[in-house]
């Protein structure tokens, strides 16, 4: 190999690692051109983000990024799976909730796993993919809803709190293995933390509470996505061809008047003879 072709090969690899680095600095993923299957690696981290902006310092996920992308992964031909690592403190409670509706409405197999963390609103985010993960010594704390700000001590305040609490249990339950009993008696224990009502429950617990679905790792959480995409009823269908539309008929132009017809119908045009253009010279002028 010649000094030339190195540096060429050279810098390629230089322009692949900076292309990566920014596709995982820009979106958190990172596409793998000699996979098995082209998955989706979609990341919950810190707080979730809602209607308002937390402060610069805060890691987030903004829901207003997360939205429009399931939209898309749904859509995309080329995406067979959806991946998703959590590792978040929780957040705002809708937000949270209007993103696992969507995880949960996904026709594309979809898998989570819980790693460091998956606390509050990111419960309902953990059970909404198709098959949930969890590693050992992750955890999941399950308390009632909280407000920040002003509130009004009046029972419309405790009830729209308990209406929304409902909310978060229906949607646990409908998609994991606890009951609404089980999962309600979890978050208003009292004699496990210190300054809230509520659990915390490590990653072999909550598979013992069927909130989660294994115990396992990435390798694990990869290999059941893989099973659920290679038998998934609803294939990703090809781009057809766009079928050509044919040539409109050619318009036939009309012959000039000039033009004659013999008896064997073909047309004769009359061919004026070529004039040379000579200009004359007049009283020494061109």
């Amino acid at each position: 190999m010649s000094y030339r072709n190195e540096c060429e090969s050279e810098e390629v690899d230089a322009s692949e690692e900076v292309s990566a680095d920014a596709q995982i600095a820009d979106n958190g993923i990172l596409a793998v051109s000699n996979a098995k299957h082209n998955i989706h690696c979609l990341t919950v981290i810190g707080q979730i983000e809602g209607h308002y902006i937390l402060p610069a310092q805060n890691k987030t996920t903004k829901y207003e990024h997360i939205m429009p992308a399931l939209v898309a992964i749904e859509q995309d031909r080329d995406i067979e799976g959806l991946l998703i690592i959590l590792n978040t403190v929780g957040g705002d409670v809708e937000a949270g909730l209007a993103i696992s509706e969507l995880i949960a409405g996904m026709s594309k197999p979809t898998v989570s796993i819980v790693v460091g963390g998956g606390h509050s609103i990111g419960v309902p985010l953990a059970v909404s993919a198709k098959r949930s993960f969890i590693v050992p010594s992750a955890t999941m704390t399950i308390h009632p809803v909280r407000m920040n700000g002003m509130l009004l001590g009046i029972p419309q305040t405790l009830s729209y709190f308990e209406r929304m609490q409902e909310r978060i249990i229906e949607f646990v339950s409908k998609n994991s293995g606890i009951t609404p009993d089980r999962f309600r008696e979890l978050m208003m224990k009292k004699d496990e933390l210190v300054m809230d009502v509520g659990s915390v429950l490590d990653g072999r617990a909550a598979v013992n509470e069927g909130l989660i679905d294994s115990l396992g790792g990435l390798s694990d959480a990869v290999a059941c996505l893989y099973s659920l995409i290679e038998n998934d009823p609803h294939p990703k269908t090809e781009k057809k061809p766009s079928a050509k539309k044919p040539a409109p008929p050619k318009k036939k132009r009309p012959s000039p008047k000039s033009d004659k017809e013999d008896d064997s119908g073909r047309l004769y045009a009359k061919v004026h003879p070529f004039k040379e253009y000579r200009p004359e010279h007049k009283g020494g002028q061109l």
